[in-house]
């Protein structure tokens, strides 16, 4: 038996449907609304949440794999608090009832903003140290301090492995999460900033946390990236995709900084989330590259090209806007 957090989630829908496909049991968390997954009817869904450590002793009990992927992905201000809640307070409360059930394996979800940036690397891998003078987002410190409660699981007898997925693109709701980005193109916007960043197939990050999962393999972290490319290469590809105009104007990175205080202050006077935060656009500026070397090598993992991802979830988000028309 496998349970899935974030069952629901961008993660969570393609894990669970390649769950079944290869036969295992499966059940699942999900918040608001069970997804169409093939096969999901014979799925044990539970309505429920990881704040409740109640509830997660109780269902975790006779499962042998856990594969905690539901988290929040936020840079609003607003939201600091309940990042915490869900990122660290939640991991924890995973890692409290899988070691109070003797579970076989959990699988952590986390991300690659909580890989340690030394200044002056240009290759970032996993070995990387976190550096908590360092100026982090409140999303980062989130995903870097819930891994330190899997570490501490670890230490503590759980046989566990973690993943530090980059932007992962695929075919789900595009109001929510990385896939905003396509929506962003779609709808012809006009702006772009000189950055760049690492993204990864979903269907990748998927086949990592399966053949992780189900492997020997514990007490390790793997960066999950298929390869980088700038925001305005990202932007042209799914333009062309689409058949859409893509964001031709460059916005500097001082005219960012005066952009985030204006949004600041017009949230806090309107009480409405901000377009850009003071993260998101230094977020945006950013050059680093993330190495796969370490998870190609435990794994075997080929990762698809950025063009096939790319392509792949245009074709779908397309067939999607076109069914939601109809």
């Amino acid at each position: 038996m496998v349970f899935v957090t974030g069952g629901s989630g961008l993660i969570g829908s393609f894990l669970i449907a390649e769950l079944l496909q290869q036969g295992y049991e499966v059940k699942a968390l999900y918040r608001k609304q069970i997804p169409a997954i093939k096969g999901g009817e014979n799925v044990n869904w539970i309505e429920g949440d990881i704040l409740d450590p109640v509830l997660l002793r109780k269902e975790l009990a006779g499962v042998e794999y856990v594969v905690h992927s539901a988290g929040l992905v936020s840079y609003a201000p607003q939201d600091s608090e309940l990042l915490k809640q869900v990122n660290i307070e939640g991991t924890a409360n995973i890692v409290d009832a899988c070691l109070e059930t003797g579970i076989t394996k959990l699988c952590h979800v986390s991300s690659i903003g909580a890989v340690g940036r030394p200044k002056g690397a240009k290759i970032l891998t996993e070995e990387n140290k976190w550096d908590a003078a360092e100026e982090h987002s409140a999303y980062a410190s989130s995903k870097y301090l819930g891994e330190l409660e899997v570490w501490r699981g670890v230490a503590e007898g759980l046989k566990a492995v973690v993943v530090n997925p980059s932007i992962i693109l695929g075919p789900a709701d595009w109001n929510r999460s990385s896939t905003q980005l396509f929506k962003y193109v779609f709808q012809e916007r006009a702006f772009y900033t000189d950055g760049t960043a690492n993204f990864v197939d979903l269907r990748d990050v998927v086949e990592a946390i399966m053949q992780l999962t189900f492997s020997d393999i514990s007490g390790e972290r793997y960066i999950l990236s298929g390869g980088q490319l700038s925001y305005k290469a990202f932007f042209d590809k799914v333009g062309l995709y689409f058949g859409k105009k893509a964001p031709g104007i460059k916005v500097p990175a001082a005219v960012a900084e005066v952009v985030w205080r204006f949004e600041y202050v017009r949230s806090l006077l309107t009480g409405k989330r901000p377009l850009i935060t003071k993260d998101t656009a230094r977020v945006s500026v950013k050059t680093h590259k993330f190495s796969n070397e370490k998870v190609v090598k435990a794994t075997g993992l080929k990762f698809r090209s950025l063009d096939e991802t790319i392509a792949w979830s245009c074709e779908q988000l397309q067939k999607q806007e076109l069914a939601a028309v109809r």
